[in-house]
């Protein structure tokens, strides 16, 4: 017979590891619950000869509550050792971000999975107990490095959004407040470029003066500043984007709240026709 102690205090985490092992419906497996004097432990018996077969049970299970109930908290603890000059707002959203990011990335829901696995697996197959609190907070090193390489992606993403949310809500204050040069400005959309025509369709060069290129120090749309730099200089009454390949990108998206309720988007008109043949 081989036998695994589980210890630990946490209920939730004794009432998972109970459920899960109830779920497997093995002869060979039992359990037993006790309460020393620091912890209380969950002693699981094996009875049969597959020996590996037990093993990736329970290996499986204990890296499902690592999952469950210490993950968010370590991405939290990471966090406020890193980057401890977020406020606590700050941190919160930093670190659902960080779990959102793991649970919709297959690569690291598979990489940091393994790590836990391999580390969870290789422990219990040499070692009699495990104080799980303490296993968690010293023993999975690899966990923890690719949690420390999550957090820094989101801190960076979570950075550049709120630069980017800030370059847009000036925009918009700008625009706003700035009379218009003109009624009507179309916009053809090829993607890496952008050709501007005024209610006459003649085209409107697009403009490389400095008067607002201090808006586009920080954030950049490469080929299409200068049209985002003319634009501002034009502030029209009505922006019409027409997409050549009907598809909308960041770029676009960007003019949609800068330009509000003066922006719209089309993809079937004359013009569109006509610059699509054009193109193609």
């Amino acid at each position: 017979m081989k036998s695994i102690c589980i210890k630990t205090n946490n209920e939730n985490v004794l009432k998972f590891i109970n459920d899960e092992l109830l779920k497997l419906d093995l002869d060979s497996v039992c359990m037993t619950n006790h309460k020393f004097k620091l912890y209380k432990n969950v002693i699981i018996h094996y009875t049969g000869e597959n020996l590996d077969f037990f093993y990736d049970k329970v290996a499986s299970i204990l890296t499902e509550v690592v999952i469950e109930f210490y993950e968010k908290k370590l991405l939290k603890r990471i966090l406020e050792y890193n980057y401890f000059y977020f406020n606590s707002a700050e941190k919160k959203e930093i670190t659902q971000l960080a779990k959102d990011f793991i649970e919709e990335d297959d690569v690291s829901q598979e990489t940091n999975y393994f790590a836990m696995y391999s580390a969870i697996l290789e422990y219990i197959t040499e070692n009699k107990s495990i104080v799980f609190d303490g296993f968690v907070n010293f023993r999975l090193t690899n966990y923890m490095k690719n949690l420390d390489y999550i957090i820094d992606l989101t801190v960076n993403k979570y950075i550049t959004d709120k630069e980017y949310l800030e370059f847009v809500n000036m925009l918009k204050l700008y625009v706003s407040l700035t009379p218009p040069k003109m009624p009507l400005v179309h916009m053809i959309y090829l993607g890496t470029e952008s050709i501007l025509l005024d209610k006459d369709r003649n085209i409107i060069p697009l403009s490389d003066e400095n008067l607002n290129s201090r808006y586009l120090s920080d954030i950049s749309f490469s080929s299409n500043d200068y049209a985002l730099n003319t634009l501002l200089n034009i502030t029209p009454r009505k922006l019409v984007i027409h997409l050549m390949n009907g598809k909308s990108d960041e770029f676009v998206d960007t003019l949609k709240l800068i330009f509000e309720n003066r922006c719209e988007i089309c993809d079937s008109c004359d013009v569109c026709r006509l610059y699509r043949f054009n193109f193609n």
